[in-house]
């Protein structure tokens, strides 16, 4: 039985993209004061809890000290999103 000579592919390459890409422009790095607030309020958030256990606040153990404790650590987590 005859061989077949199979088909010869086509050598294309990709059409060159019609204008350039723009560069990617660079952010500087974060300033101080955005870290410092950042790392502060997570401090200000553990101390509120631990300080809220400890019974130092007043009215005593409250949920409401523990909830805006966590709620100061969720916004410095937060903002380590935005962190360069």
């Amino acid at each position: 039985m005859p061989v077949s000579k199979g088909r010869k592919k086509a050598k294309r390459r990709p059409t060159p993209p019609k204008r350039r890409p723009d560069p990617v422009q660079t952010k500087g790095p974060s300033p101080t004061w955005y870290v410092a607030t950042m790392f502060g309020l997570m401090v200000v958030g553990i101390v509120m809890i631990l300080v809220n256990y400890m019974g130092f606040l007043p009215g005593g153990t409250s949920n409401t000290y523990l909830l805006g404790g966590l709620g100061l650590i969720a916004i410095g987590f937060a903002m380590t999103l935005n962190y360069r």
